[in-house]
């Protein structure tokens, strides 16, 4: 396996506003073997630079089947009109968010991360000397 792979998505996402349909709106996912536990999804909002957040691969994976997070960041599987969508639910100082995602795209880029390094073998990618070294130079 490559350590230096990367699996990239562009996401049509719908911002739940309450009373109103929802705004559309896109969302970039990024996954990199070399930090193999996150997901960045940057949410495309009109502004300058994207609002990014940094998801664990595993709770959006849980999150595809059943309700999954806590605090922050809270996802859950379901059924709109027309088809599936999973849920994600933000909270930060600044506010709160709720977005709809459609399920199927986030489930097939989360598996082409998984092609890229199975569940439970993210350990093997992380150079703990190296982050180690890192952290000793900023001290």
């Amino acid at each position: 396996m490559n350590s230096s792979k990367t699996v990239a998505a562009e996401l049509g996402l719908r911002l739940v506003v309450p009373e109103h349909d929802g705004v559309p709106l896109t969302a970039s996912l990024h996954y990199r073997a070399d930090d193999p536990y996150a997901i960045r999804m940057a949410f495309h909002v009109g502004m300058d630079e994207p609002v990014e957040w940094i998801f664990a691969r595993n709770l959006l994976a849980d999150g595809l089947t059943e309700p999954a997070g806590e605090g922050d960041v809270r996802v859950w599987p379901a059924a709109t009109e027309n088809h599936r969508v999973l849920n994600i639910k933000l909270s930060s100082p600044f506010g709160q968010a709720h977005f709809e995602a459609p399920l199927n795209a986030l489930a097939g880029f989360l598996l082409r991360t998984f092609q890229v390094i199975p569940a439970g073998q993210e350990g093997e990618f992380i150079d703990l000397d190296g982050e180690l070294d890192n952290l000793l130079r900023r001290a």
